[in-house]
């Protein structure tokens, strides 16, 4: 099969043959008919993930159609139309017994345990607990938005953030993720200040909901000017982008008792990087992290987006082919881009 392999962190990668994978007994091989280029496939190229061995294939975000299936998998076939979190659970460890598959103690990633979707052919393990079906109304291209980005946005601002209507929520970074965040927490009913430096970003943003819109370039206080658009400050926040400006902006942007979400990945040297905790004590802020979303908390989503009221659709700007991908993957260290780029690897 052909695919994008990397041979050192940070060289430019090239399209070769491969082998194709074969499936794990309990795993199952997808045809990968589209996936996405996410700005963590950038962390994982810049050698951000210790989980990474060389050589290797990025792709984390992915929809296909199963190929070839292992002995023990029970509830899939090949031709099934498929998609799955960037997280693949174990399905056995305490956590997932209590259904935080996406915090697995077992886990494994394509794209960085393992090698990913940035080919045509893609192995996934625990089939049975992973796999999501696919609506037939719903592409590909889609569908390959929803395991990373999209589901990570939604069980973000829903299940972690607690959005309600009436409230408002500032969304930091409006990227791929950024940009969900703003369409799933105005259809959720809450009044959305998007910020970000991109001129195009924020015209997505106003696009998909936002009711204002803050070039963070343009002012000398991010915090500050989110305040004064919320009136007295956010109710949830989220850092799509994941910098140390933009958490503590996030942060500080907050209202007494409000919740900052970190989605957005925060590399470091260290491993840390600094929060205002002084403000977060004194204002009983709430700190989250979320990590994508389990399988089995797909439906309601998804739902959402059969009968239209989410378009992550429109979230996709951008199709390309494999041949296009080391130069799209490069560039995502300068130029992060608005939207969702798309790769279709038999193109």
């Amino acid at each position: 099969m052909r695919a994008v392999v990397f041979e050192r962190y940070g060289e430019t990668a090239e399209v070769r043959e491969v082998a194709d994978p074969e499936p794990a007994e309990h795993g199952v091989v997808v045809r990968v008919e589209a996936t996405g280029l996410c700005r963590s496939d950038w962390h994982g190229w810049q050698g951000h993930d210790p989980d990474i061995a060389l050589p290797h294939v990025p792709g984390h975000e992915l929809a296909g159609v199963v190929e070839a299936v292992g002995d023990r998998v029970t509830g899939w076939r090949p031709g099934d139309r498929v998609t799955v979190p960037f997280i693949c659970a174990c399905g056995t460890c305490p956590s997932c017994a209590a259904g935080d598959h996406q915090v697995c103690e077992r886990q494994t990633q394509p794209g960085f345990t393992h090698w990913g979707s940035f080919a045509q052919y893609v192995a996934l393990d625990h089939a049975d607990v992973n796999l999501v079906a696919l609506p037939g109304e719903l592409s590909f291209a889609t569908a390959a938005s929803l395991g990373c980005r999209f589901a990570t946005a939604y069980r973000a601002v829903v299940q972690q953030g607690r959005v309600a209507a009436g409230e408002s929520v500032a969304v930091h970074g409006c990227g791929g993720v950024g940009l969900s965040a703003v369409m799933i927490a105005a259809a959720s009913g809450a009044r959305v200040v998007a910020v970000d430096v991109s001129a195009r970003a924020l015209e997505l943003a106003r696009t998909f909901g936002a009711a204002q819109c803050l070039d963070a370039t343009s002012v000398p206080d991010t915090a500050a000017a989110v305040r004064d658009l919320t009136g007295g400050g956010a109710h949830l926040s989220l850092d799509a982008l994941g910098s140390p400006g933009t958490c503590a902006a996030s942060v500080n942007g907050l209202r007494r008792r409000g919740r900052h979400v970190q989605v957005g990945l925060l590399a470091s040297p260290d491993g840390t990087t600094p929060v205002p905790m002084a403000r977060a004590i004194a204002l009983e802020l709430e700190l989250l992290g979320s990590h994508g979303m389990a399988a089995h908390r797909y439906p309601p989503m998804l739902e959402l987006v059969r009968s239209g009221v989410l378009r992550p659709d429109l979230l996709v700007t951008s199709t390309i082919g494999l041949q296009e991908v080391p130069s799209a993957l490069a560039a995502m260290g300068t130029a992060p881009g608005a939207g969702a780029t798309v790769i279709e690897p038999w193109s």
